[in-house]
């Protein structure tokens, strides 16, 4: 019988360690994966059974949550939805996260360890995080200008402070409310739908992910070239610029839209846009040291983060010196968003050096501890201080004395440029109408505000459209925006 026993003993202690060695199995080397299981809801339940953290402007929240009372409880709601949509992104409950909803996640949700009390506090007591809060560096006031300046035009618009990256206002139109994804009603999926099958495409940030022949305002990128490489040492010296001018190697004939451009100096190019001087700048400045430029603008970076991340601006780096001549005046496969061309007009205003651009000024828990904070940090500098000196002369003359007159505001230093870019088979479609522009007022010692619009359908005849007529006003709103409000 004591055998019996001794077996019985032993089969139970065999089955015990077999069931030590499974739950250990599943706990740990297993629980990665069946977190993960689609099939498995717990996850969720969890997600969407606190309210979900806010993002903040100007200190007030823009975004809330609502109980529904049903599994998957808490759905997001937003302030002025369409406003904001650019910055916020959604977070559905279907479809997932975008923008900061998605980049700040972690933050937003709770689930983010630097939520917690202690180190490792959530891993032994299981217990989740109020989602804690995003702080923006954007300023209602601004975006809003910038919002009622396109009117539900398609169009794009981002400021920055130049002297540390700060976004200021980020707009796309048209825009969506990003509360019609939230939840799981069949209202949701038909939302989805129509925002997705629409043809002027709503959910399309184009301030961030739409890049645009930049046109005209990328003849400040070729005007710093030519100044830094020595190819132009003398603003007011004529430029030796034949109109119009034979495109290198071929039998093309660029022209302008202007009186005056034939051997003009290059302030008066500037101000007057001479296609056929900054042509053949380019051309004359080199592949090299325009390519070089560009880069320190940023042009090429595909690594560009917001926390969101940004489309990759092109400028081509193998051309002939024909693409080269019309690369150098924002066209043939020069590409840029409005955010990098902001970052153009912020790099002049901060005497030549480019900071990187950033949306969150900070993020908190929810009653307001700092978690992290964003500090300044300059990607490169774009050009010689000396040549952003000069580009803020001739900035200045595109308001005062050229097509950018527009944008002029009473007792502020304003500079700026216009472009219209072609696009289209043939430079059929209507040209977008671009304008980048930077603000100074009087007694200060840098400017505050620096701009980039973009309007695709301006409500003007094709011949008449102008990112002076069409883009600078919008710019000058936000400008305007920005100074009364610091």
């Amino acid at each position: 019988m004591t055998r019996y026993i001794r077996h019985a003993a032993a089969f139970c202690a065999l089955l015990l360690i077999a069931l030590l060695v499974n739950a250990t199995r599943v706990q740990i080397v297993q629980s990665d994966s069946l977190d993960g299981n689609p099939a498995n809801r717990r996850q969720a339940i969890t997600r969407f059974g606190q309210p979900r953290g806010d993002i903040m402007v100007d200190g007030r929240a823009v975004t809330g949550s609502k109980d529904t009372g049903e599994q998957l409880r808490y759905e997001r709601t937003y302030k002025n939805g369409p406003l904001y949509a650019p910055v916020t992104g959604y977070a559905s409950q279907v479809y997932g996260t975008t923008l900061l909803e998605n980049a700040e996640d972690d933050i937003l949700s709770g689930t983010d360890p630097m939520l917690a009390p202690l180190p490792f506090w959530n891993d032994i007591s299981r217990d989740q995080n109020p989602g804690g809060k995003v702080q923006t560096t954007i300023k209602a006031a601004a975006q809003q200008a910038a919002y009622a300046g396109l009117g539900g035009k398609k169009g794009a618009v981002a400021a920055i402070e130049p002297s540390t990256g700060k976004i200021l206002a980020l707009v796309s139109t048209p825009s969506y409310d990003p509360g019609r994804l939230s939840g799981t009603s069949s209202s949701v999926a038909r939302s989805w739908a129509a925002l997705n099958n629409s043809a002027a495409k709503p959910m399309l940030n184009r301030a961030i992910r739409q890049t645009y022949p930049p046109g005209s305002t990328f003849k400040v990128v070729t005007a710093a070239a030519a100044l830094d490489s020595g190819t132009v040492t003398d603003l007011d010296a004529a430029t030796k610029s034949p109109s119009p001018y034979r495109l290198p190697g071929t039998t093309t004939k660029l022209t302008n839209e202007v009186e005056g451009c034939k051997n003009a100096t290059l302030r008066y190019a500037f101000a007057w846009s001479c296609n056929t001087v900054f042509a053949k700048l380019g051309a004359d400045t080199g592949l090299a040291d325009m390519v070089g430029t560009a880069r320190n603008f940023g042009f090429n970076d595909t690594g560009l983060k917001i926390p969101s991340s940004v489309a990759a601006s092109n400028f081509d780096t193998s051309m002939d010196q024909a693409q080269l001549a019309l690369s150098s005046i924002g066209q043939y496969d020069t590409r840029a968003t409005p955010l990098q061309m902001a970052m153009v007009s912020a790099a002049v205003a901060n005497g030549g050096s480019v900071e990187a651009p950033y949306l969150v000024d900070r993020t908190t828990t929810d009653d307001g501890d700092v978690v992290n904070t964003h500090g300044t940090q300059t990607l490169r500098r774009a050009m010689n201080p000396a040549t952003a000196m000069q580009l803020r002369e001739l900035m200045t003359d595109v308001v005062e004395e050229g097509t950018g007159s527009n944008a002029a505001i009473p007792g502020v230093a304003v500079g700026g440029k216009t472009g219209t870019a072609q696009h289209g088979i043939d430079n059929s479609g209507t040209p977008y109408a671009w304008f980048i522009s930077w603000a100074q007022r009087s007694g200060e010692a840098q400017p505050s505000v620096a701009v980039a619009v973009v309007v695709e359908d301006a409500a003007a005849d094709r011949g008449d459209i102008s990112g002076g007529g069409s883009a600078a006003p919008i710019a000058k709103a936000v400008m305007e925006a920005v100074l009364d409000g610091s």
